[in-house]
């Protein structure tokens, strides 16, 4: 290319530049100087608004996938301010009379009463102290001292939402209303949830009024529901609204945070309160989308777009297995019935209540978590009075919040320690047994604890198999005297008694007779080794030792969530594995010793001496606190009992309460029921329920 025609492409180049450049400023000068002010006045009348898009909650299902937590869609009636045309307190009166008439509740948690003959009260129950923080939050609120009366508080909302020209009952139901909206901080990027789940009949009356274009918007979303509320309540737990207590949190040093608002929740978003959908609130809520909303200077929506879809939240797999849970509660309830209905005076006539968990002995996976009484999920809201005044107290959770004496059923526990520790052998036989007499008189006296063990006869030398199959208390009383309560409640602990067993939600931990206890005496040791005393612990822990002394000294952590999966896809985000938590070291055989004074146990009940799989099972019958007949000493029995099988290759374990039971083996037909609804269900044989035929 010779330098004549490098020059001109050279130059052709730089006019090209230059025209492009001039053109770029030409614009900027137009936009800046010629038309700044009016593209300035168009940008300012435009604004945009985000709105969050609630993220559907994951599922809870059972080991099998049968849904035990789920949503259904619904509608809910919101304040949109962007739409608001008309004075609010008109508009929330025209959606309250709609709402009274389809039967709906509104959003209104202030705690005072409607007026009566002019007057108003508050509500805040005095042992209620979330009530009573709420009712602090709402003098505080208003400006209000600490001892102000209802009647004032009422005045200065009167006041404060412009209510004068309204009467009584809607000053209530209105600054009710207002209130709650201010908690929730309505604004023009936040609405506010008038009514949730409403009735076809409000939702179709909103529509027909159109009020959709005056405020009010009819929203679609999802609700929780349980498919059988009765199943396991106080496992699953449930969701509520955020309070404002738990939305803004001063500490004692008067410093105010808000801990949900910086993990990305909203006021009026729903979160979980109990049991798992509060162990698992993280991983079940979903992350929520977002949608923007453009609006001109004149108010009008000129755009809505979805900017970031909604995420489900992961579905929590559980341990439980469903129809297990309802056959244990089945059972359980079926005997508690027979019993009031055919048992003897003060021998379980008078049982009432009672608590049973199945765990699956090679993982510590709880497969049914049973308390009886129970309740309904689904209207839990609808009849918390009638529950929480039940005298049976259904909302209690005797399965992990339950404190009992074991009774016999801790005798395993001292035989265990005076094997390994050299004390005893299964064979010998060191104690002479005076026989089954009847004295309830345990605590050392001139003539000493008594033996009311059943089956065996007075004066017999009893070895260790025959002790605990015939549940000598002489042999343990000497056995447990020997080694000392430090040393046998060591043991208790390793096993799975009177310690955290590892499950998610909250558990009672209950505790041992200690050589420390004010109370302590030689007497109360006794009564420790037959597991009384000061000795308390919960139906899980008696089915977690159940499950360690199924696996030869090896404790697995107890726990109910087995995995949390992709809602869409199915795949396993967070899996988790049997966990050993402790081991009792066996080198003698100490735990097959034990195991054969439990086959005996089983052998010598009417309930189980039949049964065609070998089940190791150890009742216990431990007193409660009530006389029935104080001037003889007789007290009330509970029902107690440990079980696992079968015992060629344990799959189950079993830890059970029944309350007022009269006696341990009157729970061995629970046992005998749970075992063929396990393995029938599993195999539909009893005979060849071996390892690797159960069901995946």
């Amino acid at each position: 290319m010779d330098r004549k025609s490098l020059a001109r492409r050279l130059g052709a180049l730089i006019i090209a530049t230059a025209v492009v450049m001039g053109i770029f400023i030409l614009r900027l000068v137009q936009f800046q100087l010629v038309q700044g002010e009016e593209l300035l006045e168009k940008a300012q009348q435009v604004s945009n608004y985000l709105f969050s898009i609630p993220a559907a909650r994951g599922e809870i299902v059972d080991e099998y996938g049968r849904a035990m937590a789920s949503n259904v869609s619904g509608y809910n009636l919101v304040i949109n301010k962007l739409m608001l045309t008309g004075d609010l307190n008109e508009t929330l009166v025209e959606l309250v009379e709609i709402l009274q008439a389809g039967g709906d509740e509104w959003n209104d948690t202030m705690p005072i009463s409607a007026p009566e003959n002019g007057h108003y009260e508050f509500t805040a129950a005095e042992d209620d102290s979330r009530a009573q923080s709420r009712l602090d939050a709402l003098k505080e609120n208003l400006v209000k001292q600490p001892y102000a009366t209802a009647d004032q508080v009422m005045a200065a909302v009167v006041e404060r939402y412009e209510l004068e020209d309204y009467s009584p009952e809607w000053q209530r139901i209105l600054g009710g209303i207002r209130y709650q909206m201010e908690l929730e901080e309505f604004s023009d990027n936040n609405n506010f949830t008038l009514a949730e789940d409403v009735s076809s009949r409000t939702v179709a009356t909103v529509k027909e009024r159109g009020l959709t274009s005056e405020g009010a918007d009819i929203t679609e979303t999802s609700y929780r529901v349980y498919a059988d509320g009765t199943l396991a309540p106080h496992l699953l737990g449930y969701v509520g609204p955020i309070y404002a207590e738990d939305w803004k949190v001063t500490d004692e040093d008067g410093n105010v945070s808000y801990p949900l608002k910086e993990k990305g929740y909203a006021m009026n978003d729903t979160i979980g309160q109990a049991g798992l959908e509060q162990v698992g609130e993280d991983k079940l809520r979903g992350e929520d989308g977002l949608k923007q909303v453009t609006r001109d200077k004149d108010g009008v929506i000129i755009s809505t777009e979805v900017i970031q879809d909604p995420e489900p939240g992961l579905t929590m797999v559980t341990t439980i297995n469903a129809d297990l849970q309802k056959k244990v509660y089945e059972a359980l309830e079926n005997q508690i019935l027979n019993l009031q209905a055919n048992g003897q005076q003060y021998k379980g006539k008078e049982a009432c209540a009672g608590a049973v968990v199945v765990i699956d002995v090679k993982t510590g996976g709880i497969l049914a978590c049973v308390n009886y009484p129970s309740y309904d999920l689904n209207l839990r809201s609808t009849n918390a009075a009638q529950y929480a005044s039940d005298p049976n107290t259904p909302l209690v959770d005797r399965a992990l919040r339950g404190l009992y004496s074991p009774g016999s059923t801790f005798k395993p526990v001292v035989a265990l320690e005076g094997l390994l520790s050299g004390l005893i052998t299964p064979t010998e036989t060191p104690i002479r047994c005076g026989g089954a007499q009847s004295s309830y008189n345990y605590y050392v006296t001139s003539g000493g604890p008594r033996c009311e063990g059943i089956g065996h006869v007075g004066g017999a030398s009893l070895n260790l198999y025959d002790a605990l199959g015939y549940s000598c208390n002489t042999y343990f009383y000497d056995l447990g005297r020997r080694e000392g309560a430090e040393n046998f409640n060591e043991m208790a602990r390793t096993l799975g008694l009177a310690t955290e067993t590892g499950v998610e939600l909250s558990e009672y931990t209950g505790r041992t007779t200690d050589p420390d206890d004010d109370n302590f005496t030689l007497g109360l040791e006794l009564m420790a080794a037959i597991g009384q005393g000061n000795t308390a612990v919960t139906p899980v822990q008696l089915a977690t030792y159940a499950a360690t002394l199924a696996n030869g000294g090896t404790r697995y952590r107890t726990h109910f969530i087995s995995s949390y999966r992709d809602s869409n896809t199915g795949q396993v985000v967070e899996s988790f594995e049997p966990e050993v938590v402790a081991q009792v070291e066996d080198n003698i055989g100490a735990f097959d010793a034990v195991e054969e004074g439990m086959i005996r146990a089983a052998k010598n009940s009417s309930a189980l001496r039949d049964y065609p799989m070998t089940i190791a099972v150890k009742t216990g019958s431990p007193q409660r606190a009530e006389y029935y007949d104080k001037e003889k000493g007789l007290t009330y029995l509970n029902s107690a009992v440990i079980a696992y099988g079968p015992v060629e290759d344990p799959q189950i374990a079993i830890g059970a309460i029944m309350e007022y039971g009269g006696g341990g083996s009157n729970l061995l037909p629970v046992v005998r029921d749970i075992f063929n609804a396990y393995f029938i269900e599993k195999t539909g044989d009893l005979q060849s329920a071996e390892a690797g035929q159960l069901l995946p």
